[in-house]
């Protein structure tokens, strides 16, 4: 039998029409005269209602002897029932047995027996089937889809860059090496240094929506180590221009999915805020300041990066999405460029939720004299940075950007515990199967 609905394609309107809907037994329930399976496919979940009175013997004992989580197609009659899932049932006509599942099974796709992550990850074909678990991985396509057509709207073209580079992008040592025939190379942590090379090309605005790679041996709710990261140049801009564009990116994100995810919101019990923009910008002197009113960050001092402790205080504080501004220049990258009235602040930002940082970006400094001096005030060796100095000695438009983690933008919006439940098959330190 081939398939002609999916579950939330029929409706209670199509009362006596004959579909045939295909997916896994969620459920089966026998009440003597009167037997239920309950079927779901990715949309959700439709009731097979057995009057046994009324549906062929051979369908009900069919019915019986399956196994949970089989894959069957059935074909039926539509009826309208304000008990069901969707306001409707199906009377079966025709059942066909697709695949047998064996069992126990590794865990409970219903969700009535509670599995621990690290169980949920290790059958994470089976944890999919659970509703709650599509609906985020429903939302995280409509997220990147809202992305893409955001951002391509607004000008940018999308491209894409190596994933295997022969330097590192920031010059740190979170590094995964690789043979690559004779030499070594490395998985690139960023696109950062080929999206401003694009700049001197004169393609003005450009995305990427891609991997990036961090051999960084954090065991956090909030830190992978293969993530997905959104990243965005644009020429002849400032680093307000960039901050503009990266609020209005979320704001129009979060609409996004608010209006064409409504039922996997309700599956995760989300009644989504949309949040206004302007986000506020607080400089980073009156961060630490905030920080600081908190025992547990009383020892920071000016100079001193943001550690989890103090964004969750300043989080508290803002209680909405807000930017960090102004950031001491010694304790940001290379590239971030320096007031020329005050060098020792940058203009650089980061996008935070009150959780956790989203995304870091700057205006770029573009004049390549003072992008040497930064690489040697750091003590990195420019020639290993040729590639990237020789784009900007041939005309290189001033320039800003950002790069926004996909699954930290996805956690924080549905409120995910941790940001592994936002990736398929998530890697970190201890997991690289399934």
């Amino acid at each position: 039998m081939k398939r002609t609905h999916y579950s939330k394609d029929i409706t209670p309107e199509m009362n006596g029409n004959a579909v045939i809907v295909s997916g896994w037994v969620h459920e089966i329930r026998d009440f003597g005269g009167l037997a239920f399976l309950i079927l779901r496919d990715r949309a959700g979940l439709v009731q097979v209602t057995m009057p046994k009175k009324k549906v062929p013997k051979e369908i009900v004992d069919t019915v019986k002897s399956l196994s949970r989580e089989s894959v069957v197609s059935i074909g039926g009659t539509v009826k309208a029932e304000a008990k069901a899932p969707h306001g409707y049932e199906l009377i079966p006509t025709e059942i066909e047995v697709l695949s047998i599942a064996d069992a126990p099974l590794p865990l409970d796709p219903t969700g009535k027996v509670p599995a621990e992550l690290d169980t949920r990850l290790d059958a994470r074909f089976m944890d999919i089937r659970s509703p709650e678990v599509t609906a985020v991985f429903t939302i995280r396509a409509h997220m990147i889809k809202a992305v893409r057509d955001f951002l391509s709207a607004n000008g940018c073209l999308e491209i894409a860059t190596p994933k295997i580079v022969a330097t590192a992008t920031e010059g740190g040592t979170a590094l995964f090496p690789i043979s690559y025939f004779d030499r070594e190379a490395f998985l690139n942590q960023s696109p950062q240094l080929y999206k401003q090379m694009m700049m001197a090309s004169g393609m003005d605005r450009v995305y990427e929506i891609g991997p990036i790679f961090r051999a960084e041996e954090h065991a956090t709710r909030k830190h992978l180590n293969e993530a997905t990261s959104i990243d965005v140049e644009l020429s002849f801009a400032t680093h307000e221009d960039a901050m503009i564009l990266l609020e209005n990116t979320i704001a129009y994100v979060y609409n996004h999915v608010k209006e064409n995810c409504a039922s996997q919101l309700k599956v995760l019990n989300i009644d989504l805020q949309v949040p206004k923009t302007p986000f506020r910008r607080v400089p980073y002197t009156e961060a630490i300041a905030i920080a600081k009113t908190s025992p547990e960050c009383a020892h920071l001092e000016l100079g001193d990066d943001l550690d989890t402790a103090a964004e969750h205080v300043i989080g508290e504080t803002v209680g909405e999405h807000y930017f960090i501004v102004d950031w001491p220049t010694n304790i940001r990258a290379f590239y971030s460029q320096a007031y020329d009235e005050r060098p020792e602040v940058c203009k650089a930002f980061d996008l935070m939720h009150p959780r956790m940082e989203l995304s870091s970006g700057a205006q770029r400094e573009h004049r390549v004299d003072k992008l040497t001096k930064n690489l040697e005030d750091r003590e990195l060796n420019p020639d290993s940075f040729k590639f990237y100095l020789d784009s900007f000695r041939y005309g290189m438009p001033p320039h800003a950007g950002w790069g926004l983690g996909a699954e930290r933008l996805l956690q924080t919006m549905l409120n995910l515990n941790n940001v592994r439940e936002a990736v398929l098959f998530p890697r970190d330190r201890v997991r690289i199967t399934p």
